[in-house]
């Protein structure tokens, strides 16, 4: 931990870095080919809806000895036409839901599926789930998905400037886009947990993003009066300063997300927290990603385009050529004077300095002996 600290204070100083911005047109290519392969998986497998937005019956039988796979085959073939769709719950019991089912339809399916997995009919649950409901529900998350961006957009354009906010906007378009997309890809089932998860994930996502943002608002400041170093340098060292800050604090949020979708989803067989985990956990990936290799990279390319800011990269080039240039000049690395000669000290030490230097009538003044030369 102590040489992950140094590591952090030696990248806050400056004193280490990686150019982040100077090869953003590689994470820049990785992002697009990313995006591309998650919209061609939604456009080709698409989503798979969970019955709170198809509409059905949801049966929940007590603890069974029959495995999940040959209580798929029987309620399918109970089902008919049906989808089905049958998740193992702890303890041994059997989460079964059927699209499409009607209150008329839902009671010989009830008992059917009762006699075949032998369990009393009365244990089993069973709940209907009309489609308007999940129509509804779909709408108002799409409300608040607008809602919310246009608060973003409009926040940090006050806090920041208006191209952070476009910057910021993307960056979440691209953390939403890979979700979905690993969501089809995957072919877990949508349900409003996944709608929970899609929803938290905005904040986590653009977290990372704010911080950086505000570190690079501070190191700019008055930047057109210096000639040391451009917009995109800073902005890199403003990456490079949060970085270790980043990297923390999304492993911090990841695990506790990784246990409840390996262990909770893959243990314990709990159906919901599979999809609220999923989308957190993607989610929190793509966030530190894209405020790492997306915002703020793309905040240097936009700022990078004003007037200002090309004059002064052009100052910073030209003052870095003048010096090297005076660098490449200099042949004897010592320092000499003007006209150096050397004379010599009241001690007889040889000094460096010009031709007609007098010498100091005080020189002897102080020595143990009290004379003068």
């Amino acid at each position: 931990m102590s040489k992950l600290g140094n590591v952090g204070a030696r990248l806050y100083r400056g004193e280490v870095g990686y150019d982040f911005v100077g090869k953003r047109k590689i994470w820049y290519g990785i992002s697009i080919l990313i995006t591309i392969t998650a919209i061609v998986g939604l456009a080709v497998r698409g989503l798979n809806m969970g019955i709170e937005f198809s509409g059905g019956a949801v049966f929940t039988t007590p603890k069974t000895s029959v495995s999940s796979t040959e209580a798929q085959h029987k309620a399918e073939s109970v089902a008919g036409e049906h989808q089905v769709v049958v998740q193992k719950l702890g303890g041994g019991a059997l989460r079964i839901q059927i699209s499409g089912l009607d209150t008329k339809q839902s009671l010989p399916v009830q008992e059917a599926l009762a006699k075949d997995l032998n369990v009393p009919v009365k244990d089993v649950n069973t709940q209907l789930v009309g489609p308007s409901w999940g129509e509804e529900i779909a709408n108002k998350a799409w409300l608040g998905l607008g809602i919310f961006m246009v608060l973003v957009v409009l926040y940090l354009a006050i806090a920041f400037e208006w191209r952070m906010a476009l910057a910021a906007l993307v960056a979440l378009i691209h953390d939403l886009t890979i979700t979905v997309g690993i969501y089809a890809l995957v072919g877990f089932e949508v349900t409003p947990g996944t709608v929970i998860g899609l929803l938290t994930i905005l904040g986590y996502s653009l977290y990372d993003t704010v911080v950086v943002f505000d570190s690079l608002k501070e190191a700019s400041k008055e930047i057109t009066k210096q000639t040391r170093f451009t917009y995109s340098e800073i902005a890199n060292r403003s990456i490079n300063g949060t970085l270790v800050r980043s990297i923390n604090t999304t492993v911090v949020a990841l695990l506790p997300v990784a246990g409840l979708l390996f262990v909770g989803g893959g243990v314990l067989g709990a159906g919901m927290l599979n999809d609220i985990s999923l989308a957190l956990f993607v989610g929190l990936a793509a966030g530190a990603y894209s405020s790492i290799f997306i915002a703020t990279p793309l905040v240097a390319d936009l700022k990078g385009r004003e007037p200002q800011m090309k004059a002064l990269a052009k100052r910073v080039q030209a003052k870095r050529a003048v010096a090297a240039a005076k660098g490449a000049s200099q042949e004897d690395p010592q320092d000499e004077l003007p006209g150096g000669e050397e004379a010599e000290d009241g001690d007889g030490t040889a000094v460096v300095g010009p031709r007609h230097q007098p010498a100091s009538r005080g020189r002897g003044r102080g020595r143990p002996s009290g004379k003068r030369r």
